[in-house]
């Protein structure tokens, strides 16, 4: 029984100890001055702030001015309106993440009081409107991703004003619906672009040009998820892709998406003079193909025009050809004719059956 006492006295001692060493992970970090508004919460640190989907329409107040990542996701902002972070700087903060958040407009000096930061996320947000200096007070800025944020309306004019005076890094532009490279958005120095999954047919030798101008020389574009289309019009990308392809880090996953011969097909195996060139509204095939229809047809009406131009200078020579071809005709008509009565004749029949007589 002694014994027993003994052991359970022993476990029970261990029981405060194992409860001290778990209080640190049952009571959550204190927070900074300033801490974690009540919509969001810090995620180990104060120097994460996260708030999903707390259908906040303001940016949330008296965040943590240790922050270095912010990410506000699903809320209903609709304004970035001007100096939205000025009246509580956050001179920390590095990345800041504006997804789903319903932003149609970005004002101008929207980034005040934010002078550390290097990425800015804007990306599913219908955007209407994007000022002129939007990102003036954003000096730092190297990462802009607009992925699925340039589909409400046509703002390449506006986004080119407002990265004129950045010296961005990398730019994101997936899922736009992009027809044509956007060559006003590349500021001298981009290294990086993303343009997958948009609308991009092929990149035609203008576009080739813009990513070959000097301030451009390094940049890496990834395109993949593309429905590129491997017709003759083509040809330039084709050659361009198969001398840069260093440049695009998925050269080795564009497919063509038609036509249907070549569905599938990995551009980087077609040969940039074997591609066909089909019939397109509006497209360079289809204007080069009924071209060469037009061009056929003229070859034809010359060469039936010359042919009746030769009948008609030598009608004469035709018809005296005609006359005797007809007398021939006629008189070897009359020597079929005349063998064909003299077998007919029953006395030459006789007379050639009996020779003796």
């Amino acid at each position: 029984m002694a014994r027993r006492q003994t052991r359970a006295s022993s476990r029970g001692g261990w029981l405060p100890w194992l409860g001290l060493a778990l209080l640190p992970l049952a009571v959550p970090p204190a927070a900074a001055p300033g801490g974690c508004p009540s919509p969001c919460y810090c995620v180990a640190t104060p120097e994460l702030v996260q708030c999903r989907y707390e259908r906040l329409e303001e940016l949330p107040k008296e965040l943590p001015l240790t922050v270095h990542n912010l990410s506000i996701t699903g809320s209903n902002l609709s304004i970035l309106h001007r100096a939205a972070f000025a009246s509580h700087p956050l001179p920390d903060l590095r990345l800041l993440r504006l997804r789903h958040d319903n932003i149609q407009i970005v004002e101008d000096m929207a980034l005040q009081g934010l002078p550390s930061l290097q990425t800015l996320d804007l990306s599913h947000n219908p955007l209407l409107s994007v000022a002129a200096g939007a990102f003036a007070e954003a000096p730092l800025l190297r990462t802009l991703q607009l992925n699925q944020a340039l589909l409400a309306a046509p703002l390449e004019d506006q986004l080119a004003s407002a990265l004129g005076n950045l010296s961005l890094r990398r730019l994101e532009l997936a899922g736009n619906a992009l027809r044509a490279l956007p060559a006003t958005l590349l500021p001298a120095g981009l290294e990086e672009l993303d343009l997958r999954n948009n609308s991009l047919e092929g990149l035609a030798a203008a576009e080739l040009r813009s990513l070959d101008a000097p301030g451009l020389k390094g940049l890496r574009v990834t395109l993949g998820a593309n429905p590129w289309s491997c017709d003759c019009s083509l040809r330039p990308f084709l050659a361009w892709l198969r001398a840069a392809a260093s440049r695009v880090p998925d050269a080795r996953s564009l497919r063509c998406a038609g036509p249907p011969p070549l569905r599938g097909t990995a551009l980087l195996r077609l040969r940039p003079e074997g591609l066909p060139c089909t019939a397109g509204e509006g497209g360079e095939p289809g204007r080069l193909e009924t071209a060469s229809y037009v061009f056929f047809g003229i070859v034809l009406a010359l060469i039936a025009i010359v042919f009746l131009m030769v009948l008609y200078l030598n009608r004469r020579g035709i018809k005296r050809w005609l006359h005797n071809l007809r007398e021939a005709c006629r008189d070897q008509m009359e020597g079929y004719h005349y063998r064909y009565e003299q077998d007919a004749d029953p006395r030459c029949t006789s007379a050639i059956s009996t020779p003796g007589l």
